[in-house]
This record gives structure tokens, C-alpha cells and sequence, in this order.
């Protein structure tokens, strides 16, 4: 039987050193859609229903177009990070892996195509 302490027992599995920088990532990005998703409501919500011209021409103009493509990118960028956690703590082994990589993908091209869209609008 061998007699090890506690402390040695453990050493070398404590934490990964990314658990702060994910926590204020989340909580940063939290606190942006705060702002952001009121924003975006007034800002899109008059355009439902609109013709199509109308909205191409609202969206043609800088601050809604700038508030659409960072609530998009914000949003995105939060849903990773949550799902990701999500995945982290009720997945494991090689499944993990590949619903992770799976969803970073996901997340990465609706974002993108949302911002071409955007671009394409306004541009």
C-alpha cells in the first residue's frame, strides 16, 4: 500500500486554465446581448411586413445594419459557447469530440451567412 498525500495525489489535475476565460467570455457576451437584442427588436421588428425595397433600403443605412451583424455575431459566438459547455458536461468520449466540432461549424456558418447577407444589403 502506498502512502501518498492528498496534495500529491492530485497534482497535475487541477484546473485546465481556460475555466475563468470561458466564464467572463460568457459573461461579457451576456451582458452584450443585453444591449444588443433590445436593439435589434426595434430596429427589425418595424421591418416585418415591410415591401421588399423598404427593408433593402432601412438595411442600406449604417446603424441597422451595424446592430443586425453584431447581435449576429454576439449571438452566435454566446450559442457556441453554451452549447460547447452543454456538450462538455453531458457527452463524453469520441461523440464529444465530433458534436463539438460539429456545432462550431454550425455556429460559424450561420454566422457567416448572416453577415453576407448583411453586406449584401448594405453594400
Amino acid at each position: 500500500m502506498r502512502y501518498i498525500t492528498d496534495r500529491k495525489r492530485v497534482d497535475g489535475l487541477g484546473a485546465a486554465k481556460s475555466g475563468v476565460h470561458h466564464f467572463w467570455v460568457m459573461k461579457v457576451s451576456s451582458v452584450a446581448l443585453l444591449g444588443l437584442i433590445p436593439l435589434f427588436v426595434f430596429t427589425f421588428g418595424p421591418m416585418l411586413g415591410q415591401p421588399h425595397d423598404v427593408v433593402l433600403e432601412y438595411f442600406s443605412r449604417p446603424f441597422p445594419a451595424i446592430v443586425a451583424a453584431l447581435t449576429i455575431l454576439v449571438s452566435f459566438r454566446h450559442f457556441k459557447d453554451g452549447v460547447q459547455v452543454l456538450i462538455e458536461d453531458y457527452v463524453h468520449g469520441w461523440a464529444q469530440r465530433a458534436l463539438i466540432i460539429a456545432m462550431i461549424l454550425l455556429s460559424y456558418s450561420a454566422a457567416a451567412v448572416g453577415l453576407f447577407a448583411i453586406a449584401r444589403i448594405a453594400l
